[in-house]
């Protein structure tokens, strides 16, 4: 056991860029440009240093690091407030019922409209494994260790919390859902305005977007098909939100059509589950397997491991994880079960 999360420190550039690189588009928070993931570093490393534990505007950046190399395999992040520098918008699925007393009949139109329903909520994104990884349940690991870093810096999260799941890219990197609604009405393709986006913002979303429903049946098959539907490499992440507590309400991503998933934040399960204690021993052998996590803000850090809670505030963990953590006896855990 070497993998452990850590907060991303400007020296992680290029990594993240040569991760950003296999993304395959529709990742716009892991965006393939240097200049964009230096401003994003940037913004995490403030984020990290801000001493108040009050809720703002900002983006924690934390990766995946092997302990034994220091090679950064996976990241994650947290925006703790979204919609503040400019509009969140989301589609929201919603139903026309309309009755005709002379045809004595009922017709039910879906449509999608635009909204900022969830604007300030927080958002955990921009999760993404090194494909060399993806056999050693890591992916769960840099998920659910986000839920922890909430629950031990509550106070900077916002009451409900989303997570934007990627929605059906084809084979030649574009967008059936773009191609039949935004995509009529920008000039641009799929990965040109998914680019444009990650590194200039979304008010160009407010300039030109359409701003009256969309009737769902006007679309073609392609595009009807996608709506609220995970990219197949989503969905075993979708799976992962719902076993937390998250829901598809109805809302999805205005460029690719993928769902939307919300909670209320003090409801994760996760963040409801997450157990703080002082750590009393560090010999645990065969203990319940749990996330464990310590430090604040800046010194955060997480892995894998095993734990024994002794319930009296004390908790037993095993000693590679102690090694990982850097923690001794009398120094606080917080952990939840795997």
């Amino acid at each position: 056991m070497t993998f452990r999360l850590r907060p991303a420190r400007p020296a992680d550039l290029e990594a993240l860029y040569e991760m950003a690189k296999l993304t395959g588009g529709g990742f716009t928070n892991l965006p393939p440009d240097r200049a964009a993931l230096k401003a994003k570093l940037e913004r995490a490393e403030a984020a990290f240093a801000r001493p108040q534990d009050t809720l703002a505007d900002e983006q924690f950046v934390l990766v995946l690091e092997n302990a034994r190399n220091g090679a950064v395999r996976g990241t994650c992040q947290l925006m703790t407030q979204v919609g503040q520098r400019w509009p969140f918008y989301s589609y929201r699925l919603n139903t026309l019922t309309q009755y005709s007393q002379e045809l004595d009949r009922t017709v039910r139109a879906e449509l999608l409209s635009l909204v900022t329903d969830l604007e300030g909520s927080s958002e955990v994104g921009g999760l993404f494994l090194h494909p060399g990884e993806r056999a050693g349940g890591f992916g769960l690991l840099l998920a659910r260790s986000r839920y922890l870093f909430v629950a031990m810096h509550r106070p900077r999260f916002a009451d409900r919390i989303l997570a934007e799941l990627r929605g059906i890219i084809d084979e030649r990197g574009g967008s059936p859902f773009w191609d039949g609604v935004a995509g009529r009405f920008f000039g641009m393709g799929f990965q040109e305005a998914d680019y444009f986006n990650a590194i200039n913002g979304n008010q160009f979303i407010a300039d030109l977007m359409p701003k009256h429903p969309v009737y769902i049946a006007m679309l073609s098959e392609d595009a009807r098909s996608v709506i609220g539907v995970p990219h197949p490499t989503g969905r075993a992440a979708m799976r992962m939100l719902e076993g937390e507590g998250f829901r598809h309400d109805g809302y999805v991503d205005i460029f690719d059509g993928g769902p939307t998933m919300t909670a209320w934040t003090d409801s994760v399960t996760s963040v409801r589950n997450a157990a703080h204690a002082k750590v009393t021993a560090l010999d645990v052998a065969e203990g319940e397997r749990a996330i464990l996590a310590t430090g604040h803000l800046g010194t955060f850090r997480a892995c894998f491991g095993a734990r024994v809670m002794d319930g009296a505030g004390g908790i037993a963990i095993d000693s590679a994880s102690a090694d990982l953590l850097d923690v001794c006896a009398g120094d606080a855990v917080w952990s939840v079960a795997r």
